[in-house]
């Protein structure tokens, strides 16, 4: 796009493509805000050079077919600071940590990539300011070179879909992350506080999880219904409080996500990426284990509910022989999580994600997603089903055979309908559920890789597909599906024996 930050329109080039921006400002109305703290600076001409050092990292040059960021070369910096960091120190101020002169490149010829003017001493003035090109003559002002015959570009031929910013370069050896990202290439990282989303959306997703709250009330008075008048509860529906007991925790998690910030549970401490293939820190392995343990303990306690209204229903098992199994439900319902837990911990597995801030399993590895989340919900799903299936069948011939005798159905066909219910409002969300996984599944790597490698336009040059990356709703489905699930727990104790409960208990404590 053409260059609008007025200090910055007589540089040398006169395009910009602001996403390649190392300051994360990705606007120019921002960008020229940020600029213009610098302009009594470049009017007392300490520096030729500091207009061109400010204005290739606020406006990077967009260069067609060239795709990276070109940051200034080292001796620009270093000419800036050594004329203009003095006026600074006169009003007490530091040079800027962003132009650190470490952090950009030498020019060493042809096998560096860097912006520069063509001087030959450090103290030539040559105005005007020009940029070089091969043939070492001067680029008029305000026009952009070409690539073919600059030096510093070369951009190479095909699709080269390096690591350019805002993804962030594995380079350090020594990093345990060195040689393993390979989400959109090697040893290349998703940005934590931007992909694929504006903030407007980032900052709506961080709302619609805040939603958590609703769910942790449903589902807390759901328990708390229990433990007031446990005897009310009696197997097969039981289980129903267990798993609310698992949705609150899981509502735990979003809430801890949402007052502890994006940041600090989704974003390495030391570095812009966001965390991956770790086991920590804290904050991120309490959200995990939240979130995934007691969602895989809630989807098996579905499982156990569906095996119990089957026993009753099909099997005419009474409460008290159910009852007799509970600790095997127990066993599984609580074990398998656990394992599994101890197992994506062990692994180094857990992920940050970019957009919700949360960490979880396969936030950003397909083959964990895929292991340790789709898998056992499609297998928990199934089984549910089946389990659900087969006592409405039997149900439905218990009805049929009473009515055949002349007796009334009522009670059983409004036990039908209760159970009905529920299992609507459970399967409903959690298939939306699964589907949101699945499409996550099919399409990251694709999402990552063509933003990486996209044009100086923004579109994807390497043909990797889904150029338009990840359908923004399909997330917020999938967080509010999540949650869902939960708050839907609470249709079951809706009725009047509830309100008869709560009323006993608060005379008892009245009384107390």
């Amino acid at each position: 796009e053409p260059i609008r930050v007025t200090m910055c329109k007589d540089i040398g080039y006169n395009l910009t493509d602001m996403s390649l921006s190392p300051t994360y400002i990705y606007d120019q109305k921002e960008a020229a805000k940020s600029v213009s703290q610098f302009s009594p600076l470049t009017r007392t001409q300490c520096a030729e050079e500091m207009k061109l050092l400010v204005c290739s990292v606020y406006t990077p040059i967009c260069i067609p077919a060239y795709s990276n960021f070109l940051p200034p070369c080292r001796f620009i910096c270093e000419r800036a600071k050594q004329g203009c960091e003095p006026i600074l120190k006169l009003y007490n101020r530091t040079w800027p940590n962003l132009f650190n002169c470490n952090r950009f490149p030498k020019f060493t010829g042809d096998s560096q990539l860097c912006l520069h003017f063509n001087r030959s001493t450090a103290e030539a003035p040559v105005p005007p300011r020009t940029i070089s090109n091969d043939d070492g003559k001067a680029t008029p002002s305000g026009v952009v070179p070409s690539v073919t015959n600059h030096p510093v570009f070369k951009p190479g031929n095909g699709c080269p879909c390096t690591c350019t910013r805002p993804m962030v370069k594995i380079t350090d050896k020594k990093d345990p992350l060195y040689g393993k990202p390979n989400t959109s290439g090697p040893f290349c990282l998703l940005n934590c506080l931007r992909l694929n989303f504006s903030e407007e959306r980032r900052k709506f997703a961080e709302s619609w999880i805040a939603w958590s709250v609703v769910c942790f009330v449903i589902t807390m008075l759901t328990v708390g219904t229990y433990l007031i008048d446990t005897q009310r509860f009696k197997y097969p529906e039981r289980p129903i409080i267990f798993l609310s007991a698992c949705y609150m925790f899981v509502s735990v998690g979003f809430i801890i996500r949402v007052v502890a910030g994006h940041e600090a549970v989704a974003c390495a401490w030391h570095s812009d990426h966001v965390l991956y293939q770790t086991t920590g820190p804290f904050l991120c392995s309490i959200v995990f284990l939240l979130l995934y343990f007691f969602g895989m303990a809630g989807a098996l306690w579905w499982v156990v509910l569906s095996l119990t209204w089957f026993l009753a229903a099909g099997l005419k098992w009474g409460s008290e022989a159910i009852a007799g199994y509970s600790q095997y439900f127990h066993a599984a319902a609580w074990l398998i999580p656990a394992l599994k837990s101890i197992t994506v911990l062990a692994m180094s597995s857990v992920d940050g994600d970019v957009l919700s801030g949360i960490c979880f399993v396969g936030n950003q590895n397909t083959e964990s997603l895929l292991g340790f989340v789709l898998a056992p919900l499609v297998v928990y799903l199934a089984l549910g089903g089946l389990f659900l299936f087969m006592g409405f069948f039997n149900l439905f011939r218990i009805r049929n055979s009473i009515k055949k005798v002349g007796k009334k159905t009522n009670t059983l066909e409004k036990l039908m309908g209760r159970i009905g219910l529920f299992s609507l409002l459970y399967m409903v969300p959690s298939a939306a559920l699964v589907a949101c996984y699945f499409y996550e599944h099919q399409n990251r790597v694709l999402w990552a890789k063509a933003y990486n490698c996209r044009s100086h336009n923004g579109q994807d040059r390497c043909g990797h597909g889904s150029a338009n990356g990840p359908e923004f709703a399909v997330f917020i489905v999938k967080y509010s599906m999540t949650l869902l699930i939960g708050i839907t727990n609470g249709v079951w104790i809706i009725s009047g024996k509830t309100v008869a409960s709560w009323q006993r208990f608060y005379q008892r404590c009245y009384v107390c």
